[in-house]
């Protein structure tokens, strides 16, 4: 998959103020930043580790404006031409500060950016943690230096804007964390996030057919891969336990467990994390399942290894083996 090209048309660093207790604060910049190199390194830097994230959820944005101000705020700046970035910038602190007062135990900076990629429009923003390091001077004396942390994004969300206007069903993305931790975040961004299991679980199984091409396994290798996947799946669905990608990476390719998620994570895919896997949709990992006007068939993908089914791709005919006894007599009755 190519890269994609990032055009930075606005960018600017607000911050959080938050203790473990008492209410949270906003120190708000007047200016946007500074287009410089260091703006775009630290822009590309954001999208980069965003990318490499597992465990995002996917949606639009909720439909009541009065709880969810959000889609309004983006509105009157993005279409309406009401406010500039910067006014856009200052509203969306205002809501995160409201938000993040009951549920946060600290803040950080908080990186707003509208970003070109390709020929799509995006907001982006970001809670970033601060760390201290060690940092020399021209004589050589050591200092210390805080710096902005992407290692660890606290939270991060990501609006198309082309795709809201295209009327996508779904342009939001935000980093979910463990056990919803983001759930302020959602709200703050104005996410509505149903996710329907059924869906996400057809768009895992062809994911996962997708990356077992790319990747030219021999068919005993591709098998083994399918079967791993369908056990997993079949386990989660049956327990009721919900899905994160990088469990499923680490349990289906367990050698390179980093580039199936890459597979899984990437954004042209969308696939949701925290859903249950639908148990009948996985059935395609293992099972060939097709049917014509006058005949329908079902077969372990197994069985073409096993001789047991034997496909002639010359002559386009499947031809069965070891017929149970009962269908030869009822063959025979015809």
């Amino acid at each position: 998959m190519s890269e994609v090209q990032h055009t930075i048309t606005d960018l600017v660093i607000h911050k959080l103020v938050k203790g473990p207790e008492g209410p949270a604060g906003i120190e708000l910049r007047s200016t946007a930043c500074a287009l410089d190199n260091a703006a775009v390194r630290l822009v590309e830097q954001l999208c980069s580790q965003y990318a490499n994230k597992a465990g995002k959820g996917y949606g639009h944005f909720e439909t009541d404006i009065a709880t969810f101000p959000m889609v309004e705020l983006v509105r009157d700046c993005v279409i309406e031409r009401k406010t500039d970035f910067i006014g856009l910038s200052r509203q969306m602190m205002e809501l995160l500060q409201a938000c993040a007062d009951d549920e946060l135990d600290s803040g950080g900076h908080v990186v707003i950016s509208r970003i070109k990629e390709g020929d799509t429009d995006c907001l982006w923003v970001a809670l970033v943690g601060e760390k201290v390091g060690s940092a020399v001077n021209g004589n050589l004396d050591i200092f210390d230096c805080s710096y902005l942390d992407l290692n660890e994004l606290r939270a991060a969300g990501r609006i198309d804007l082309s795709g809201w206007q295209r009327g996508d069903e779904r342009y939001i993305s935000f980093l979910k964390g463990r056990g919803d931790v983001a759930g302020w975040f959602k709200r703050f961004i104005g996410c509505s996030d149903v996710v329907i299991a059924l869906k996400e679980t057809k768009k895992l199984v062809q994911t996962l057919t997708q990356f077992a091409d790319t990747q030219h396994l021999e068919p005993q290798a591709r098998d083994a891969l399918m079967q791993r996947a369908h056990v997993y799946l079949d386990e989660l669905g049956e327990s009721g336990a919900p899905l994160a990608i990088d469990e499923v990476a680490k349990e289906v390719w367990p050698d390179q467990p980093e580039q199936l998620s890459k597979a899984l994570t990437a954004d042209d895919v969308k696939l949701a994390s925290g859903f249950v896997p639908d148990r009948r949709a996985i059935r395609p990992l293992v099972r060939f399942k097709a049917s014509a006007e006058e005949w329908k068939l079902e077969f372990d993908r197994a069985s073409l290894r096993s001789g047991a089914v034997q496909y002639d791709r010359d002559a386009g005919t499947l031809v069965l083996s070891n017929l149970p006894d009962y269908l030869k007599q009822m063959l025979m009755e015809e």
